[in-house]
């Protein structure tokens, strides 16, 4: 997130009209060295605050020092089935993070990387929507944002990553087999980083045509690069 200011109510977001969300194969490019951790999502929130007021648990990890030294330990549990040091931060009473005073964030430069990362095109690129009723004002502003294709490449990229969150939403036993979380969040953020496996490609990468892999082909490369993943 790119700021974090006045608190937004149920009539302002999703209110407001549609939000410019970027070229989309620019925005893949970007999110995906997000989530590889090579940089935090650029996202031009404005005053919105959706995502720190949705009673959602923030995931920090144990070389994120910096941020573990501005946040009580009374507020951090450990976080289930991660390595030790892996913690959690729960929401209050209203569904708030705890670190949002007066709706702002009182440790925005020194924030987690999961807020830095949290990117809410996110759903509208995956084509899936929150039906979580305590995450309305995400789902609500989610919906406002609107990619733009200045090449038939972007639609075809669009296009593979909707066919890919279609597919794993259709396919969530496959996922927990696999040790791989299912909500909504998770599963678009998965679309995202394995769209590659519902793409022809030219030799250049660029993408062509969108295509259906075989379920037990997608099981053994997302184990393949799960476990991958893991080792590192």
């Amino acid at each position: 997130m790119s700021y974090v200011g006045r608190g937004v109510t149920d009539g302002e977001v999703g209110g407001g009209g549609d939000l410019e969300a970027g070229a989309f194969g620019t925005w893949v490019t970007q999110m995906r060295e997000s989530i590889d951790g090579d940089h935090g999502a650029d996202v031009p929130c404005g005053t919105c605050t959706a995502c720190c007021t949705s009673s959602q648990f923030i995931h920090i990890t144990p070389d994120e020092t910096e941020t573990l030294a501005h946040i009580p330990k009374a507020l951090l549990f450990p976080a289930p089935r991660l390595p030790e040091g892996h913690v959690l931060m729960p929401y209050n009473e209203r569904g708030h993070c705890p670190m949002l005073i007066d709706f702002e964030c009182s440790i925005y430069a020194h924030r987690p990387m999961t807020c830095r990362t949290y990117d809410c095109r996110i759903f509208p690129a995956a084509g899936l929507k929150i039906d979580e009723p305590d995450k309305r004002l995400i789902a609500a502003q989610a919906q406002r944002w609107r990619f733009q294709y200045p090449s038939t490449g972007d639609e075809t990229l669009h296009h593979a990553v909707t066919a890919a969150g279609s597919f794993l939403r259709d396919h969530v036993e496959m996922l927990e087999e696999i040790g791989l979380p299912t909500n909504t969040t998770q599963l678009a953020v998965l679309a995202v980083e394995f769209h590659d496996l519902f793409i022809d490609q030219h030799d250049d990468g660029t993408a062509t045509t969108v295509r259906l892999p075989d379920v037990q082909g997608v099981r053994v490369e997302l184990t393949r690069r799960v476990d991958a993943r893991r080792r590192r």
